[in-house]
Order: C-alpha cells, then structure tokens, then sequence
C-alpha cells in the first residue's frame, strides 16, 4: 500500500463537492504534468491512502482522508475542445493523459499547510518543500501516520 497528497482547488471540486457526488467518489481529472500522471498510471493502486488537500485557496490544507478507488483510464477532459484541460495531440487510440477515482473517507477539520510545516516529522514531505508545484506527490508511510495519529482529531 501505498500514500499520496493530492491537490485540488476547493473552488473546482472541494471535499464537500466530493461527498455529495454518488458514492462520494471523483474522477481525478485535469492532471497535465508528466510526473503526476505516471504516479497515477504506473504506481496508484485501489485502496491506497490519499490526504485530500486543498490548494490555491486563502487557507491551503490536508481537508480529508481518500482512497484511490478505481486503477487509473483515460482522462475524457483531453478530449473535449472545450475543455481547458483540452490535449488536441491526444487521440482515444493514444491517450496522453489519465485520472484515477478517489473516493473520500470522511472529511476532518482542516490541517492547515502552517500546521504541517511545524512538525520536524513531516519536514521531508514534497509538499512542504520550497517549489513544489506537484498536484500529486507520495507520502512516506511515517508522514502517513503521524498525520492521521497525532494530527487528525
């Protein structure tokens, strides 16, 4: 099993948008960097842990705990030209792009990225790291624990 931080723009699709949706499950789309793609397409596995994080808002944060839901397929928004997420070198015979489905376990009073950054245990996560721009990122197991033992009430 493995952990991940992903990032999403509350004001796009938040946590509360996630748990009105059926199954309380998304489809993780929109993603168009190479790096967080392969983490998806190559590593991502049903039923590994995901900090549900909030990003590009007032008060950025970890705002639940997820679970990757379905292995990942091809992400319909590269397909659609009114997409902003629109790829025109994509084809559905060669996707360039995937998601995978997140499913939210349950919705936690938010871990502001201040909060985070206070804890000497979690001073080598990626998203705590000067320039990270990832919207996908692994969490050390160790990370993975301390946040949901010592951190979530």
């Amino acid at each position: 099993m493995r952990y991940w931080l992903m990032k999403t723009e509350p004001s796009v699709v938040g946590i509360d948008d996630v748990l009105a949706m059926p199954n309380q499950t998304v489809d993780w789309w929109g993603v168009r960097n190479y790096q967080a793609r392969n983490f998806m397409r190559d590593q991502m596995k049903v039923g590994d842990g995901v900090l549900f994080y909030h990003s590009s808002c007032p008060q950025p944060g970890i705002a639940g705990i997820a679970e990757v839901a379905k292995l990942a397929y091809p992400d319909r928004t590269q397909f659609d030209p009114q997409s902003p997420y629109y790829d025109p070198k994509s084809t559905p015979d060669n996707p360039r792009w995937v998601n995978v489905d997140v499913r939210v376990i349950r919705k936690i009073p938010l871990i502001p990225l201040d909060e985070l950054r206070r804890h000497p245990e979690l001073a080598n996560m990626r998203v705590l790291k000067r320039g990270n721009r990832l919207s996908i990122t692994p969490v050390d197991p160790a990370e993975w624990e301390f946040i949901v033992k010592k951190l979530i009430q």
